[in-house]
């Protein structure tokens, strides 16, 4: 006879609890964990075409808009009460602190940036339904593999409803900055 499986109840976390799990030092700086739908997920290493790929986005946004956007690397964005996660970048609405005094939240973010390698799926299935939820704008999900970019807007409770996927011979520009156009082709190389 096969067991039944049985459904064990799993301890859902918000942003306050996994912030004073950093503040009383139960995560150390360098630990890669993010908080995700309530769940504390460890991101995978990055490598060294990851860490490529987000250093040339982040010099042509820093380059590009100036003090239009805060560009904001491998930061953490709060979507929800029970989502925080660290996206590769994002492009955040100007402030003068560069949000020392508050959390950005999705409302702040005008376009948030994964960088996919090895999460690929993860990002696609998970990640774009959390940031669609949370009423991000825009989010460019970054294919290293296939070296494409998809591009996810018109945010809604099930997910974003325009999906646009862009190869090397394309061209590219967040919503709000139709003046700030980069060749796929630039993002991988």
């Amino acid at each position: 006879m096969i067991a039944s499986v049985v459904e064990i109840p799993h301890y859902r976390f918000n942003t306050t609890n996994y912030r004073r799990m950093w503040e009383t030092g139960i995560f150390k700086e360098g630990d890669r964990v993010q908080l995700i739908a309530g769940e504390i997920v460890q991101m995978a290493a990055m490598g060294t075409k990851h860490q490529a790929c987000v250093a040339r986005l982040t010099r042509f946004f820093v380059e590009r808009l100036g003090d239009r956007a805060v560009v904001w690397p491998q930061n953490s964005l709060e979507i929800s009460e029970n989502s925080l996660p660290e996206p590769d970048l994002a492009l955040l609405k100007p402030r003068a602190d560069f949000y020392e005094t508050l959390q950005p939240r999705s409302q702040d973010a005008l376009l948030v940036i994964e960088v996919s390698d090895s999460t690929v799926r993860f990002d696609r299935e998970v990640k774009t339904q959390i940031y669609a939820r949370g009423g991000v704008l825009e989010m460019w999900l970054i294919d290293i593999n296939r070296q494409g970019v998809e591009v996810y807007r018109d945010p809604s409770e099930n997910g974003y409803q325009t999906e646009l996927t862009f190869v090397l011979d394309a061209e590219i520009s967040p919503l709000g900055f139709s003046d700030c156009a980069i060749a796929v082709s630039q993002v991988f190389a």
